[in-house]
């Protein structure tokens, strides 16, 4: 089984002057679900190499197990600081496509022409799209069959809430949960800050950090279901 993590490239947010990236949970927690699982992985981003760690997600009181395992695991740190270039990536090389969050997708995902492509070249060929927290926003251009991909799909992402609470609902390009709404997706929550992941055929979405590892479990469980193969409806 291969997997493609797809993470930001993007270090500054906005025009605050301040450091972002992706959320160093949402890379460390399902790169462990896949790894223990037997997955082979291969981790790109738009400019190749390291991928910028956003440092709050770093802070003392964010710290997880999957964190604390990451830094003490030089090879993983050697995956992580070697992506590949996502315009080299190609669907037909992989079983399914998973982008961790953080702000930096919001900036460099959003629509970027190969992230887009590549999703609706997963899609289109029956093949799961998952994506945790921030990073449902890199659906927004993304079409199937002539549609939005997110229409009529149950989905999740990061709430209007909780961008309320860290102080960046000015800041970011748009609202992950009013986009999904606009676009037609049929979004859903729980309180800020708990885990929560929703599977619609072969589309999962997560709605926060905390949800990283449900959304890679249940990219797992997708794909060990013998009826994804089988369909691409």
């Amino acid at each position: 089984m291969k997997i493609l993590m797809v993470f930001t490239s993007h270090d500054i947010l906005g025009d605050t002057g301040r450091k972002t990236g992706f959320w160093l949970e949402e890379g460390a927690a399902p790169y462990y679900e896949f790894r223990d699982a037997g997955v082979e992985l291969t981790l790109a981003s738009p400019k190749g190499g390291q991928p910028p760690i956003d440092p709050k997600s770093d802070l003392p009181e964010n710290q997880t197990e999957a964190m604390a395992r990451f830094k003490q695991d030089p090879d993983a740190q050697k995956v992580f600081a070697n992506t590949a270039k996502l315009s080299e990536m190609r669907a037909d090389d992989f079983d399914a496509i998973f982008y961790p969050g953080g702000h930096g997708p919001m900036w460099d995902l959003v629509d970027n022409p190969d992230s887009i492509a590549l999703i609706e070249a997963f899609y289109n060929s029956g093949k799961p799209v998952a994506a945790v927290c921030h990073a449902p926003a890199v659906l927004h251009r993304v079409k199937y069959q002539g549609e939005p991909i997110v229409k009529g799909k149950r989905v999740t992402g990061f709430t209007n809430s909780e961008e309320e609470e860290v102080q960046l609902t000015d800041v970011v390009p748009f609202l992950v949960e009013d986009e999904l709404k606009r676009l037609g997706g049929l979004f859903e929550k729980v309180d800020n800050w708990q885990s929560f992941a929703i599977t619609d055929g072969r589309l999962i979405t997560g709605q926060n950090p905390a949800s990283s590892t449900a959304g890679a479990q249940a990219l797992l469980k997708l794909l060990a279901d013998p009826r994804t193969h089988a369909s691409a409806e």
